[in-house]
């Protein structure tokens, strides 16, 4: 009787980002005892969003675990664009603070592109100031989208070295999609965006040794999509109704990839679960830029957090 074809191995996105935590503050220790320089980060949020206040609240208790300063200002949704960038203005001349974060999304009568061109660059630690997303694209040191960069950490640790690689990246978001292309490009991967206007995607999807989907559309792509042995990364989380009709009607919801994962699993030979996987990487990655812009400031080489 023929073996059975092997299920893909799993990537665990939590037990990396412990470990990439604890090494952020073992470097993070050094810094300060080397130069005086305690990385400081600081976490703006506007209004009462429950899911942005747990996940503020997660990024500050992470941050005091890995040893560094944690800062949160809490503004009620009455707060002007005036108020908000006469903080962030403060944020940046603050010497002790490294890192500034504004929680995503703003209330409405609120500009969020002019709120995050105002963060300093080199302070810009989610990665999406227009100048910290040219430093990417011409491959000078800057701050790079926490989510693109947990994913890419992930595939190095998984793949080694990933020159000559086809790499598919389903979704051209200025957040996941093309700052992963860059990024990939940079490790001599050759590089392919797909989008909704992709002809033949599925086509596309089998030519990838490595496939990132970011597509936000939940369980969008298929086993069949996949080339046997690829590296899938799943970096879409999608809440969709329980599988259990009671619960469904009862809005119960269960939170899903982009990727059919009961499909891919059969197919691919490494993938990230969702939940499990790319997600958890997001704040161990915050943190990681927290202390590369403290040490930059402080003029400083930053140690290589992926050894």
């Amino acid at each position: 009787m023929a073996d059975e074809p092997a299920r893909a191995s799993l990537i665990d996105g939590k037990a990396f980002s412990q470990t990439l935590v604890e090494r952020v503050a073992a470097a993070a220790a050094r810094l300060e005892a080397a130069h005086g320089v305690k990385p400081g980060l600081a976490v703006v949020i506007v209004g009462e969003d429950p899911a942005s206040q747990l996940y503020v609240r997660n990024k500050g208790e992470t941050t005091l675990k890995a040893g560094m300063r944690s800062d949160t200002h809490r503004l009620p949704d009455t707060t002007t664009q005036e108020e908000l960038l006469a903080l962030i203005a403060a944020l940046n001349a603050d010497a002790g603070i490294h890192g500034i974060l504004v929680q995503l999304p703003l209330p409405k009568a609120i500009d969020s592109a002019a709120v995050l061109d105002a963060i300093d660059p080199d302070k810009d630690v989610d990665g999406f100031h227009v100048v910290n997303v040219g430093r990417l694209a011409v491959g000078l040191p800057g701050m790079v989208p926490c989510t693109p960069l947990g994913s890419l950490m992930m595939l190095k640790d998984q793949l080694g070295d990933l020159s000559g690689l086809n790499a598919v990246i389903v979704g051209r978001s200025n957040i996941v999609g093309k700052p992963m292309a860059q990024l990939l490009l940079g490790e001599s991967c050759t590089v392919t965006i797909a989008h909704s206007r992709t002809r033949d995607l599925p086509a596309l999807c089998r030519t990838a040794d490595i496939l990132v989907a970011a597509v936000g559309r939940p369980e969008m792509i298929k086993g069949d999509w996949i080339k046997p042995g690829a590296t899938v990364i799943d970096v879409g989380i999608n809440r969709v109704p329980s599988r259990d009709p009671v619960k469904a009607a009862e809005g119960k919801t269960r939170v899903v990839g982009d990727v059919d994962f009961n499909e891919a699993v059969e197919v691919a030979g490494r993938i990230t679960p969702v939940p499990g996987g790319v997600g958890p990487m997001t704040i161990a990655c915050l943190l990681a830029n927290t202390y590369t812009a403290a040490c930059r400031g402080a003029g400083v080489t930053p140690d290589d957090l992926n050894s």
